[in-house]
């Protein structure tokens, strides 16, 4: 059955759960910057550029639940976090999936609708920097310059 067409796509599939846990546009960055030593709360905001406390600390308990990331706490003010042997079963792929996208990713860019093109160029100088920016901002100009065609 699991080899069967179309398995992957059953609700209680367990790589839809594995997607889901990776699709969360920052559980792959956190796990990623674990990948190499524990490391406290600021360490990763430090690490991880663009994300907030909020998000990180949401990040966090939601990878713990899943038994990706462990919590070390030694006394109140000293908590670090570390994959767990679960969590770190996902380094390999990850560093395949950076691999990948660092191979590919400008054919990827280059493919971009000449539009979409226009619109990041756009958001990136409304926003006076080059290159990602915070999603939230990225997301309240795009609304603003929704008139492309």
């Amino acid at each position: 059955m699991q080899n069967a067409p179309g398995y992957g796509l059953l609700a209680d599939c367990p790589t839809r759960l594995a997607v889901e846990i990776i699709a969360d546009k920052w559980a792959v960055l956190v796990l990623y910057g674990l990948s190499q030593q524990p490391r406290r709360h600021g360490e990763l905001v430090d690490l991880i550029g663009g994300i907030s406390r909020k998000v990180l600390t949401q990040t966090l308990r939601r990878l713990q639940q899943y038994g990706l990331v462990d919590r070390l706490a030694d006394g109140p003010r000293h908590v670090e976090y570390r994959l767990t042997d679960l969590g770190q079963t996902l380094v390999e792929p990850i560093e395949t999936l950076t691999a990948w996208a660092r191979d590919h990713g400008d054919a990827i860019e280059g493919r971009k609708r000449p539009w979409v093109r226009r619109l990041d160029a756009r958001v990136g100088s409304e926003l006076g920097q080059r290159g990602p920016a915070h999603r939230a901002q990225q997301v309240q100009v795009h609304l603003r310059l929704r008139q492309f065609p």
